[in-house]
C-alpha cells in the first residue's frame, strides 16, 4: 500500500502547521463528485501528511475497477472490501483519508473513522454533484436513465449519516478547491484551539494562496 504524494498546496506559517500537526488523521466523506480526493490530496500535502483514497486503494490490491468489482461481486461484495480497506487504513497515523461515498453505511466504518480521527464532511447540492460526475462512467450507481434523480434520492438517505457522523461540516460550491481546503483548516485550527492544555496562541491561517497550481 503506497501513499499518494501531491505538488499543490496552499500555505500556512510554520507555526500553525505545528499546532495543526497535533490533530489526528482526517477523514473526509461525502457523496461521489464532493471534492473528497482533489480537497484531500491538497490537505495531505499542506500538512505534510500521506494521501490515502479508499476507492483507489480497493482498486491498485485487487487489480480491478469499481465497476468490474460491482458487476462481479455486487454492491455488496464491494462494501466488505471497503470495510476491511477502512479499518486498514484507519491504523495509520497520521494520514488524510479520502472514503467512498457509502462508506458510512455501515456501522463498523463509522465506529473505525469517529475511534481514529476527525471527520469532515464536504457537502453540496445534487445539481453540483451531477454537473460534476454525469461524464464518469466509474460511478456505477449512477449508471441509471436519471442520473439526477439518482443523486437525489442518495443524497436524502446520506446526508442525515454524514451530518451526525462529522466533527466538521464544509459546504463546498463553485469556489476553488484551495478555499476549501483553507476552509478545512481554518475549522481545525478552531478544533485544536478549543482542546485543553492549548496554551499557546492560535496563528490566524494565512490567506491561501497555491503552490504550483494544476
Amino acid at each position: 500500500m503506497t501513499p499518494r504524494h501531491y505538488k499543490t498546496s496552499i500555505a500556512i506559517s510554520p507555526a500553525q502547521k505545528a499546532l495543526l500537526s497535533r490533530a489526528p488523521n482526517i477523514y473526509l466523506i461525502g457523496l461521489m463528485g464532493a471534492g473528497k480526493s482533489t480537497a484531500g490530496k491538497m490537505l495531505a500535502r499542506t500538512l505534510g501528511r500521506d494521501f490515502y483514497d479508499s476507492d483507489e486503494e480497493i482498486i491498485h490490491r485487487t487489480g480491478a475497477s469499481i465497476p468490474t468489482i460491482f458487476e462481479i461481486e455486487g454492491e455488496s461484495g464491494f462494501r466488505e472490501r471497503e470495510q476491511r480497506m477502512i479499518a486498514e487504513l484507519c491504523a495509520k497515523q497520521p494520514i488524510v483519508l479520502g472514503t467512498g461515498g457509502g462508506a458510512v453505511l455501515r456501522e463498523a466504518n463509522q465506529q473505525a473513522l469517529k475511534n481514529s480521527g476527525w471527520v469532515v464532511y464536504l457537502s453540496t447540492t445534487p445539481e453540483r454533484l451531477y454537473n460534476r460526475t454525469r461524464y464518469d462512467r466509474n460511478r456505477p450507481l449512477l449508471q441509471t436513465e436519471d442520473p439526477l434523480a439518482t443523486l437525489t434520492e442518495l443524497y436524502q438517505k446520506r446526508h442525515p449519516i454524514y451530518d451526525g457522523l462529522a466533527d466538521i461540516v464544509i459546504k463546498t460550491g463553485a469556489g476553488h478547491v484551495t478555499r476549501v481546503v483553507a476552509e478545512i483548516i481554518e475549522q481545525l485550527t478552531r478544533k485544536l484551539s478549543e482542546q485543553p492544555d492549548q496554551g499557546e496562541a492560535i496563528p490566524t491561517p494565512d490567506e491561501p494562496t497555491t503552490d504550483n497550481p494544476s
